[in-house]
């Protein structure tokens, strides 16, 4: 078996156009084939490249991942003398991909990595979570990596990124007991001396996933007596200092194979990554951007595990004299979850091209000065990856625990027992809508792009194509939903009230992404009518469906209905 030979969809995300201008700018051009041997020296050289390593992974996390995570949820990790050990099967899946190289797939080659762009990075973590989402967290954090590469300075760059790409783990260290989700009111302290010339951290942090890395990245208060995120800077920090301990493991309900840890810092050594009081405000936002595309990523492999799980047992079990999947009740569901996955996809691989793209004229605005073109390009890009991460990340989440739960029903009583996966992916999913950063901050983040009318401004790009004839009268629906969005926005609007937009912000988020996922999985199936053409028609109807029901609910609304939930 292999996750990505078997997966048709995500095979045809590794062909979109895009693709060719971003891996020309990530080789520059391909000028790196005469300094490594292993850089390609062309486009499709480097495509043979991604599609073996993809077809590598595949089989890894078919063969030795998903058959590991069972024993991995039975065993789990535990803290020692201050330090965690892993399950032992995590640790056969770690040494699995040291062996193979793939610790540090997006890094530079002269660091040891790959040079991988984010788009295939993400199709490689999408296969590691497929087969277990717990490890996905441990093997994808090696992206924090990037921050180093982005922000760290040359020294920096050169002692702990071929770590990484030799098989270090990493952490983000940003929430504490007393600020989760509220960054800015992080109060662990870092001190410097002069007479040493050395940052020390003192202090603790909670919540932290793969707390016990070789690497950690620590946001910390540089400022003393600032109370606010200008006072506070970002850190590394080595476990091999011996003044960093984990403190506890947490009891969780799901995703047991990844450590989460309460971790102390005795005045830990530490080295200033990038400027002063900078933590918060550039370095941890951009660190959150790419973490929040890992767990949109995470969400979708968990979107698509439930929907093999719930097909393959529907076409198996019988009841009434027929296999299941031939009851409409049935049929409708495991059909519904399929539609929601593919979505879920196509708005995911949107995003991590719009990444890319804003990553690599950010890389090469450090080598050089952008031209004036380039810089428009730049901003283009960006703020599209701005706008559509917090999408992914809320949306595909909550998509993971729509398909979870509907697996486990698909499944009847034996869903609930723990000799079947989808249990497991049921506790698994339900923490996407909650790390770095819940769906209900996603909203609060996604709103300014809905209340600018930017979301429009995408929908018309992405529906501004050529559809086949047979086609066209769902791209009629769709632009029916875009028209939709703009009338509930200019109603929100029209109520002049920032508490009242506040209030109604989930469902005007979800109208602009249901809308934007379906004029995507559009594009999709007229680039590949077989593959997606069903999908879209059963996703269609469910947004259609879903916007009724929030459009109806802003026409009615009034000020006084906000009062009764006061």
């Amino acid at each position: 078996m292999n996750y990505y030979s078997e997966n048709r969809e995500l095979q045809h995300f590794l062909k979109h156009p895009l693709l060719q201008r971003i891996v020309a700018m990530k080789e520059r051009d391909y000028s790196q084939a005469g300094e490594f041997a292993y850089a390609p020296i062309d486009f499709s050289e480097a495509m043979e490249g991604y599609e073996g390593v993809l077809q590598l992974v595949g089989e890894m996390c078919a063969d030795v991942v998903a058959p590991n995570a069972a024993r991995i949820e039975e065993d789990g990790p535990k803290v020692v003398d201050g330090r965690v050990v892993y399950a032992p099967a995590t640790e056969e899946n770690l040494d699995l991909f040291k062996k193979a190289g793939l610790m540090g797939v997006s890094l530079p080659r002269r660091f040891g990595g790959l040079n991988f762009p984010v788009a295939v990075f993400t199709m490689m973590q999408e296969l590691v979570c497929r087969a277990d989402a717990g490890f996905g967290n441990l093997w994808g954090l090696q992206d924090c990596a990037a921050t180093i590469n982005n922000f760290g300075n040359d020294g920096q760059r050169e002692r702990y990124l071929p770590m990484v790409s030799a098989g270090a783990t990493m952490s983000m260290d940003l929430t504490e007991p007393d600020a989760g989700s509220d960054l800015q009111s992080a109060r662990l302290k870092a001190t410097y001396s002069e007479e040493e010339g050395c940052w020390y951290l003192d202090g603790v942090k909670r919540f932290i996933t793969n707390g016990d890395s070789d690497i950690h990245l620590v946001l910390a208060r540089s400022e003393e007596g600032s109370v606010d995120g200008r006072g506070l800077s970002l850190f590394i920090c080595e476990k091999s200092c011996g003044r960093v301990k984990t403190r506890r493991i947490e009891d969780k309900m799901g995703i047991h194979g990844s450590p989460t840890c309460e971790v102390v810092f005795d005045h830990a050594p530490a080295e200033l990554c990038g400027s002063r009081k900078m933590g918060l405000i550039k370095y941890v936002m951009s660190l959150m951007n790419g973490a929040r595309l890992g767990i949109a990523t995470q969400s979708v492999a968990i979107a698509q595990a439930a929907y093999s799980e719930a097909a393959d047992y529907a076409r198996s079990r019988k009841q009434f004299g027929k296999t299941i999947i031939n009851l409409p009740p049935v049929y409708e569901m495991v059909g519904t979850m399929k539609a929601r996955l593919d979505a879920a996809r196509s708005l995911l691989y949107e995003t991590a091209r719009n990444v890319d793209m804003s990553y690599q004229f950010a890389d090469l605005a450090r080598e050089r000065t952008l031209a004036p073109e380039e810089r428009t390009e730049s901003k283009f890009f960006s703020k599209k990856a701005d706008a559509l991460t917090p999408l992914i990340k809320g949306m595909g989440s909550e998509i993971a625990n729509m398909n979870a739960y509907d697996a486990v029903q698909v499944h009847g009583g034996s869903g609930y027992m723990r000799d079947y996966l989808c249990e497991r992916l049921y506790r698994d999913a339900r923490i996407t809508s909650i790390y770095e950063g819940t769906t209900q901050l996603q909203v609060v983040a996604a709103i300014r792009y809905a209340a600018s009318g930017y979301y429009k401004e995408l929908l018309d790009e992405y529906l501004a194509i050529d559809v086949p004839e047979q086609l066209k009268p769902l791209r009629e629906r769709i632009i029916s939903m875009a028209e939709s969005y703009k009338a509930a926005l200019e109603k929100v609007q029209a109520l002049e009230s920032q508490e009242a937009l506040d209030f109604l912000a989930r469902r005007i988020y979800e109208i602009a992404a249901y809308s934007i996922m379906a004029s995507l999985l559009m594009r999709d199936a007229v680039a590949d009518e077989a593959l997606f053409s069903a999908s879209l028609h059963r996703f269609v109807a469910v947004a259609e469906s879903v916007l009724a029901a929030h459009t109806a609910y802003i026409g009615n609304f009034t000020m006084e209905l906000l009062n009764q939930y006061k």
